[in-house]
């Protein structure tokens, strides 16, 4: 049976921090909200053994801005706890309009409230794409108790990004340049030829295989667009909203902790450009993760896992 979340948080004060208790732990999700400015904070925390819940957490942050958070990485907690959350306004959180709330000073303090409403000590810091951005951004503020991050097909700056998807865009037939020339230089963007243009670039560099729903994603929740157009624009390779011009690309350059750099071999964060940016990093690792695009917890997850599992118990020995 699941267990409440008074005895849940018991168990993991016992495990994480006093280690006397033996006390079986249930291999099943747990899903609980934090109550935070705007609303409530959907998370959700795996733990699949009791060996697992000695080890250092893994806290995952998801992409977007205005995605949510998936199960894949949830294989991962067999060896130990894997904590995800969407973030407000997104997926099974409190959705809201309240553009106050849209700020990276906010987001950050999303995380925080994970981070405290668990009391961890130590634990590793992922994310994935948006959410890369939204851990080196948390990690500038509150390093104590990162152990290690993990940037899974990072994204650390606009213009970098842009001028990736330009390449990208370069290599697509005459059509494609021309539907996307068009909408960027009249700001049309709901046409049948940009959105086609979108999907076909998404086929290439997106998700490159058909979706795969992990078994535990059984909760259901409304997607809405507003916080991803506001916050980015109407396509992957167009930024008109608030984050037009991002740029912390070189605060990598102040990481002191190990770092995990993974992106897709077909990858929009392109495999040369971020194996240029973990080279800002002192202690990194960078990995090609075969055949995948942007989704590479979908189109390959074994790579993924592999990548990430190696990664940390390297740490975790250190």
């Amino acid at each position: 049976m699941p267990l409440n979340l008074t005895s849940l948080f018991t168990v993991l004060t016992l495990t994480f921090f006093s280690f006397a208790q033996k006390e079986e732990l249930l291999s099943k999700s747990h899903n609980g909200l934090i109550d935070i400015e705007g609303g409530k904070l959907w998370y959700n925390l795996t733990i699949k053994n009791k060996k697992a819940a000695y080890k250092t957490p893994l806290i995952h942050l998801h992409g977007g801005p205005g995605g949510t958070s998936g199960f894949n990485l949830s294989v991962l907690a067999d060896e130990r706890p894997v904590i995800v959350f969407d973030q407000l306004g997104n997926g099974r959180s409190t959705h809201h309009r309240d553009t106050t709330l849209l700020t990276i000073e906010h987001l950050v303090e999303q995380v925080r409230a994970v981070v405290e409403h668990f009391n961890f000590e130590e634990f590793y810091l992922s994310g994935g794409s948006w959410g890369t951005a939204l851990a080196l951004e948390y990690y500038d503020k509150y390093p104590k108790g990162v152990k290690g991050l993990i940037f899974n097909s990072p994204y650390f700056s606009t213009p970098i990004w842009t001028a990736d998807a330009d390449t990208l865009i370069m290599a697509m037939p005459d059509s494609i340049q021309s539907a996307i020339a068009f909408a960027e230089s009249t700001g049309e963007f709901n046409t049948n030829e940009y959105q086609a243009a979108n999907r076909y670039f998404l086929s290439l560099h997106g998700r490159r295989t058909a979706y795969k729903r992990n078994p535990a994603d059984t909760i259901p929740y409304d997607f809405d667009p507003f916080i991803y157009n506001y916050m980015w624009g109407p396509s992957e390779f167009t930024a008109t909203g608030t984050l037009k011009n991002y740029d912390n690309h070189l605060a990598l350059k102040e990481v002191q902790v190990p770092t995990l750099f993974t992106t897709g071999e077909f990858d929009e964060a392109r495999p040369a450009t971020i194996a240029r940016l973990s080279k800002l990093v002192p202690i990194s690792s960078f990995v090609v993760i075969e055949g995948a695009g942007h989704f590479s917890s979908n189109d390959n997850l074994q790579a993924l896992e592999k990548a990430m599992r190696e990664f940390m118990i390297k740490v975790d020995h250190k």
